[in-house]
């Protein structure tokens, strides 16, 4: 809704101010300043030092924030192939099978993500396909988890297209598999690379599911995380939270310059 008159203007900037500083920002910050604190002897974290990113940029934290890199990467790139052939799939389907196909990606969002880890461990830790204790079983956990994003994501993209491309193609003598690599992916890309960034954002945090499956060659950065808080290196783990945030909008911030060039050609 928007607002045209200054008081309401002022109005709806203090009740952001209100409630976004104490629940989003604030939490932020003070991670941010543990980050960079040796103890925290009052109501507030003191003491300056940048040790910790010494410890969180290096050894083990390096190699998990590797692992967290290339685990996301590899979870978005199979959420989104499958999510978007899905999604191109159901587009020809009557109601009642688009809504059951939904329903099917939606589940694994719908039960809490420890059972979906516990599903997969069960599923791939006997014959004929054997994933447990490889960097694979968290691979395709974490692809589950965020392929239903991918495909809601592409699903409202194609409900948005104007038919009139396709018909002009076709009308021309266009193959349908010309028309869809030449006409609809380039239409939908801008769509592609939001889901590829959601994708991406959601594998990087992901910790529940991790815990139960992944092998100790393979600890990503949030059961790093995890792991150091439980140990009592409270502020080493913050700043090793401070570089997950970090990593993550930086990734992100690449995928929207991808984005909004996609969004002017």
């Amino acid at each position: 809704m928007l607002v045209h008159s200054r008081k309401g203007k002022w109005a709806i900037w203090v009740l952001f101010l209100v409630f976004f500083l104490p629940l989003f920002a604030l939490p932020l910050l003070v991670i941010l300043t543990a980050s960079f604190s040796s103890h925290w002897s009052g109501a507030f974290p003191s003491g300056f030092t940048a040790e910790h990113y010494s410890a969180a940029t290096r050894g083990e934290s390096l190699q998990a924030l590797t692992t967290s890199l290339v685990t996301a990467v590899g979870a978005s790139l199979l959420a989104l192939t499958v999510g978007s052939w899905a999604a191109l799939a159901a587009a020809s389907l009557k109601r009642g099978g688009k809504r059951v196909l939904d329903a099917l990606f939606m589940l694994p969002v719908a039960v809490p993500s420890v059972v979906v880890g516990l599903a997969v461990l069960v599923a791939f830790s006997k014959p004929p396909m054997i994933l447990n204790g490889t960097r694979w079983i968290v691979i395709l956990a974490h692809a589950i988890l965020v392929t239903a994003f991918a495909h809601q994501s592409v699903s409202a993209a194609i409900v948005r297209l104007d038919p009139v491309y396709e018909q002009a193609a076709a009308s021309l003598g266009a193959r349908p598999s010309y028309v869809l690599w030449r006409v609809k992916l380039p239409l939908l890309l801008p769509s592609l690379n939001a889901a590829a960034g959601l994708c991406f954002a959601l594998s990087m945090g992901e910790l529940s599911a991790t815990m139960m499956l992944y092998p100790p060659d393979w600890m990503p950065l949030p059961v790093r995380i995890y792991a150091a808080t439980d140990r009592g290196s409270l502020f080493t783990g913050t700043a090793v939270a401070v570089v997950l945030m970090a990593a993550t909008l930086l990734v992100l911030f690449a995928v929207s310059r991808v984005r909004t060039r996609a969004s002017y050609r």
